[in-house]
């Protein structure tokens, strides 16, 4: 059944099977991408998308229908435009209990926070766009120390506090503009209908999933995980896994099995994707013995992997001079066609 929740996984997260119309599509199916890595959260939502390629999720991020910014655990994913608000409001406060501690550990004083708002907004409205350099200068100009981790701080505290998110690329770089300007269309979800919300997309997109699963990847309270799964469990499959409770779409088996041929084919996919990421448990994917190899020494920094009949059995990285060929580091003994269909996936790689 391990095998089995992996390959459920896959169909849910549209890694096979029919890919949804356009990034905006995938962003919303997923409800949230890990996207500290920006190339790499391209690719990923190109990898699940019908038109597959990057370029199109770079199209959204210039349209404003796909947005980056810190909706949930302080780090930064891709979301659809009208859900960062409702996600902020309800996932911030608790990332937020903690800035003070942080501010007062980077030595800035609240005064020097709330200055730092008082440049940016004014240089903003009215469809300003400015890149990271350029607001860390404005700040530094206008008296707020940004040097070391302080200018980071600023800015994901100006998103979080819902003055700033990501808006159009512009030559490789992110250009920062204002939440309330940049978002026009919001949903507004109270508090109980929001933790209702979450567990329905986290479970519909994401699973087979637990409830310790959404806890990891929203960062909420089990008590609030749980309030949202009473509130989702009507729209949702139980399936029971190794005595476990895992929740899922009822529409996700019928994908797996149209796309049955698909899955037992080579993927790869980039650090940090949600196929691997997304869970706290994992190893229906990652087999336990790989974890230390995924991601060495528990340092947070997730490789790109190699996923072979929905397991993960290799590493990879694009290599260094003319063409940048495929560099694998396989960490069973595969099969000559494995190995060639690696190669032909990381051909066509977005």
């Amino acid at each position: 059944m391990t095998s089995e929740l992996g390959l459920l996984r896959m169909a849910a997260q549209g890694l096979i099977g029919p890919r949804e119309l356009d990034a905006a599509g995938v962003v919303r199916r997923l409800t949230a991408v890990q996207a500290q890595d920006l190339p790499g959260a391209l690719t990923s939502v190109a990898l699940r998308s019908a038109d597959g390629t990057r370029a199109g999720v770079v199209a959204a991020l210039d349209s404003g229908t796909v947005v980056r910014s810190w909706p949930m655990r302080g780090t930064l994913h891709l979301t659809a435009a009208e859900d960062l608000p409702w996600m902020r409001e309800l996932l911030g406060p608790r990332v937020l209990a903690s800035a003070a501690a942080r501010r007062a550990g980077l030595g800035l004083t609240e005064a020097e926070v709330e200055r730092a708002r008082e440049l940016v907004v004014p240089a903003l409205t009215g469809g300003g766009r400015l890149r990271r350099a350029e607001v860390l200068a404005l700040l530094a100009d206008g008296g707020v120390p940004t040097d070391g981790q302080r200018g980071y701080h600023l800015l994901w505290y100006l998103a979080q506090t819902g003055s700033l998110c990501l808006g159009p690329m512009d030559d490789g770089d992110q250009l920062f503009v204002l939440l309330d300007e940049w978002v026009r269309s919001r949903r507004r979800l109270e508090r109980d209908e929001a933790l209702g919300e979450l567990a329905l997309r986290f479970f519909t997109g994401h699973g087979p999933a637990t409830v310790a699963d959404l806890v990891r990847w929203a960062g909420v309270p089990v008590r609030d995980a749980r309030a949202g799964l009473a509130q989702a469990r009507d729209r949702l499959e139980r399936l029971e896994a190794g005595g476990t409770e895992h929740w899922l779409d009822p529409g996700t088996p019928g994908r797996l099995a149209a796309a049955r041929a698909e899955a037992d084919g080579v993927l790869l996919l980039p650090g940090f994707d949600e196929l691997v990421l997304g869970y706290a448990d994992r190893t229906c994917t990652v087999p336990a013995e790989f974890a230390d190899r995924i991601v060495p020494g528990g340092n947070g920094m997730f490789r790109a992997t190699v996923v072979s009949g929905g397991r993960v059995v290799g590493a990879w990285r694009a290599g260094r001079g003319k063409g940048r060929p495929l560099e694998l580091e396989l960490f069973t003994e595969l099969t000559e066609e494995v190995e060639a269909r690696a190669r032909a996936a990381y051909a066509a790689l977005p």
